[in-house]
């Protein structure tokens, strides 16, 4: 079982520990420097064991045998400068730990963005985008504060736990033992609450992606919420998920609830037991008064890691919990693996072959089955058919946004999965229904087609498919903002941007999918030339939902269940009678006035 497989469901493969060494080890951020942190952290618990040691010593010669002014002035000041030394470890300590967290956890928030990034649509499609958002944000948020307080707490902790522990020992071996056998219970205790925490957490991490999903989706669909009365149902359906994240929540911090009483309860009992224990039989055991108070103050040093074990405990399950979310994403097998060394493409329009293709989302049956196509460099290919037929699949494995489940693909003669990855970024560009735009100008936005473009190529490119006089008159020109996804523009505009956003990058097969959206007989015509001038001297693949698109193809295929039934001219399918000549009819009689 992998790990994200065991995050939807499975059980845990690994453990809480193991959790932690992994993400350590695949941090080099976060062992850069770890010695020395350490080695801080060391000397702050050395300075610590200093202060008791130095109160006994001024406490038996200092004050029992009658007061010793210089002895006592001295001792004092060697206090005052192991605190001092005290704080200034323990600052270089947490800078060190806050600027290692931040570099490795920055490094890991970027890995695990560009490994989402890398996925096929196959897996992508399979989870929603609300939770891949949370693993990069939320979840290594939760990682930043146990890395920059709790690790930091458990450095400290522990090494003062420690050489506490040792300096009990050398006091006396009797006390120590009682200490040791009256905290023995807590560490069977936290085991058994470590469980359940770390399970309530996981299911915390889960709550709040699926709540983030749901802000996400009505958030972006805001507009169709309000139009078609759907407010109350997403209401509904919002505060399910808050609430189930609050209940989730809650149940979680029963368990931190029971541990902060846990250890008072049995740090108040070691207290009580050294008090009792040292007082009675202390001097017997030859312990002097000022040994007995030191002692004390080392049990006190001791315990206090312990007292805050709850806040620390409870973050580190927090961060174990999301830490096994993010592995569990950089465990996902990257299906498409590049060829860097690759062939690269000519330049030029390219065929296009596909032998026996088949293409399956990871659940569900096949949405290819058995794709043949053989297209001539230069050609002007529709495919049309009914919705959910595996058109826009098609067309997005010809990208390489996944591989074929079966078969290959072949572009300018060369397998897909052979061709080097810039080079085939450069030669196919697919312009997607929606013609996505980034929160950005137009001229901007025209610019990711191509790196480096200049604003001169910029205005050649909407000079090019006669666009120019449609952007000067935007309010600002190239300059106009778009607004986030390109809301500031029609579905048409925006596809006319990103229609120029191709052709500045001058691709050799062309990949379009139209906007089914009514437009303006305005936009219209500046589509229908500009995708004209577009195609000029390409390979076109045209997803078309208007058959007139279909009527200027070189060639048509019609898809139908993912397998293509017919295919030929415009002419010759619509004397053959069959789907697309259904299709015809029936987009004439929509598009005929009444």
């Amino acid at each position: 079982m992998t790990w994200w497989e065991s995050s939807h469901g499975g059980k845990p493969v690994q453990g809480a520990f193991k959790i932690l060494k992994r993400g350590i080890a695949d941090s080099t951020e976060m062992r850069k420097g770890l010695g020395y942190t350490i080695a801080m952290a060391m000397a702050y618990s050395l300075g610590s064991l200093m202060v008791p040691i130095l109160i006994q010593q001024i406490l038996d010669k200092g004050l029992v045998d009658g007061f010793r002014p210089r002895f006592v002035y001295t001792w004092c000041a060697l206090a005052a400068v192991g605190t001092v030394l005290i704080y200034l470890a323990g600052r270089m300590t947490f800078r060190r730990m806050v600027s290692n967290s931040e570099l490795a956890l920055r490094s890991l928030r970027t890995r695990v963005f560009g490994h989402i990034h890398r996925l096929s649509i196959a897996e992508q499609s399979a989870t929603r985008r609300g939770t891949y958002v949370t693993r990069v944000t939320s979840d290594i948020d939760q990682l930043l504060q146990f890395m920059e307080w709790g690790a930091l707490s458990w450095i400290l902790g522990g090494t003062l736990m420690i050489g506490t522990l040792v300096a009990m020992f050398v006091y006396s071996w009797r006390l120590s033992l009682v200490v040791v056998l009256v905290i023995l219970p807590v560490i069977f205790i936290m085991r058994w609450l470590q469980r359940g925490l770390l399970a309530a957490y996981e299911d915390v991490r889960n709550r709040v992606s699926n709540t983030l999903s749901e802000i996400s989706e009505s958030v972006m669909g805001a507009a169709v919420i309000r139009a078609y009365g759907y407010d109350e149902r997403m209401d509904r359906r919002l505060k399910g998920a808050i609430n189930a994240q609050y209940r989730s929540i809650i149940n979680a911090n029963k368990y931190q609830a029971t541990t902060l009483p846990i250890s008072d309860f049995f740090g108040g009992i070691a207290m009580a037991a050294v008090l009792f224990v040292g007082v009675v039989y202390g001097p017997g055991w030859g312990m002097s008064a000022g040994e007995v108070v030191a002692f004390m103050f080392l049990v006190n040093l001791f315990l206090q890691p312990l007292g805050e074990m709850a806040e620390t405990f409870d973050q580190t399950q927090t961060a174990i919990a999301a830490w096994r979310k993010v592995l569990g994403v950089l465990d996902i097998p990257v299906d498409v693996v590049e060829a860097n060394p690759g062939v690269v493409l000519p330049s030029g329009s390219l065929s296009v072959t596909t032998e026996n293709l088949r293409f399956a989302y990871r659940e569900g049956g096949l949405v290819l089955k058995g794709i043949d196509v053989d297209v001539y460099a230069g050609g002007r290919v529709a495919i049309v058919g009914e919705t959910g037929c595996g058109k826009t699949t098609f067309a997005k494995l010809i990208c390489r946004l996944a591989d074929p489940s079966e078969g290959r693909i072949l572009v300018g003669g060369v397998d897909l999965r052979e061709v080097e990855t810039e080079s085939r970024r450069r030669a196919i560009r697919m312009v997607p229904q929606d013609g996505f735009l980034f929160d950005n100008t137009i001229g901007e936005n025209v610019r990711f087609g191509r790196d480096g473009a200049t604003d001169a190529d910029i205005e050649a490119a909407f000079e090019a498919l006669g666009l120019t006089e449609w952007v000067r008159h935007r309010p600002r020109g190239l300059d106009t903002q778009v607004g986030e996804r390109g809301e500031n523009l029609s579905v048409g505009e925006r596809q006319l941007v990103a229609l120029v956003r191709a052709q500045i990058a001058d691709p050799g097969l062309l990949i379009l999918d139209e906007a089914t959206s009514a437009v303006d007989p305005e936009t219209e015509a500046a589509l229908t030339m500009a995708l004209e001038r577009l195609s000029q001297g390409r390979t076109t693949l045209t997803i078309a939902h208007r058959l007139s698109t279909a009527e200027r193809a070189d060639y048509v295929l019609v898809f139908d269940r993912g397998e293509i039934v017919e295919r030929g001219n415009h002419r010759e399918l619509v004397e053959a009678g069959g789907i697309y000549a259904s299709l015809y009819r029936s987009w004439l009689g929509n598009t005929q006035p009444a």
